[in-house]
């Protein structure tokens, strides 16, 4: 099966069993949903919207960010993974949107990864779910489930990102994330994937390599 059509029909197998697949992290706005994938790295999305709950009732604008103290936003998101760290990163980052982007969020990929604390796979996020622009973020479960299946064989997230956007067609980038992530989560996990009951087996590399032996 040619590679765009193989990937094609797992993206709609997916989709039938995961009908409702979207991003966990809860947001109302383009800035919420900045702040919220930003503290997301190496966090749960859970532990997050706890965190971000009362976080965006203190802090409505960039301006808001951009002016609190950092010992005071370090206690704003004390319980969230290496929160020191990510208190510099969304002050500095608050403070370039206030200084250069007349305090918006910027819709274009160039402009979000100079934001101190965003790479592409953060803007990504934020283009695909805040601005409705198609976009593939690749996180730990993507790149898994990406490789598992065959749809890559790279390592590298910004190949793999280029790879799944050439045999998929844009509507439905964004939607493909959500997908393989929910997959990766569900079925395709780390350490055991459960291939027995996984609804694109046949058409897994990793599967045909482990369990169709002889």
């Amino acid at each position: 099966m040619k590679a765009s059509k193989r990937a094609n029909t797992i993206f709609d197998l997916l989709h039938l069993v995961l009908p409702d697949a979207r991003g966990a992290l809860v947001f109302s706005n383009p800035l919420e949903l900045l702040i919220a994938t930003i503290l997301s790295a190496q966090a749960t999305d859970k532990l997050v919207n706890k965190v971000t709950e009362e976080l965006f009732k203190k802090y409505k604008t960039a301006a808001d960010y951009a002016t609190v103290e950092l010992d005071e936003l370090e206690v704003d998101i004390g319980s969230v993974n290496f929160y020191r760290n990510k208190a510099k990163s969304l002050k500095k980052c608050a403070e370039m949107l206030v200084e250069d982007f007349g305090a918006e969020v910027p819709q274009t990929m160039e402009e979000l990864i100079k934001l101190p604390g965003v790479g592409r796979k953060t803007a990504n996020v934020v283009l695909g779910n805040a601005f409705g622009i198609p976009s593939i973020a690749v996180d730990t479960h993507v790149k898994r489930v990406a490789g598992r299946l065959g749809l890559t064989a790279s390592d590298d997230p910004d190949v793999i990102e280029s790879d799944l956007c050439s045999l998929l067609p844009k509507e439905r980038w964004t939607l493909s994330s959500h997908l393989l992530i929910l997959h990766g989560r569900s079925t395709c996990k780390a350490r055991k994937p459960n291939c027995q009951e996984c609804p694109v087996s046949s058409h897994c590399d990793y599967y045909k390599v482990e369990y169709q032996k002889g």
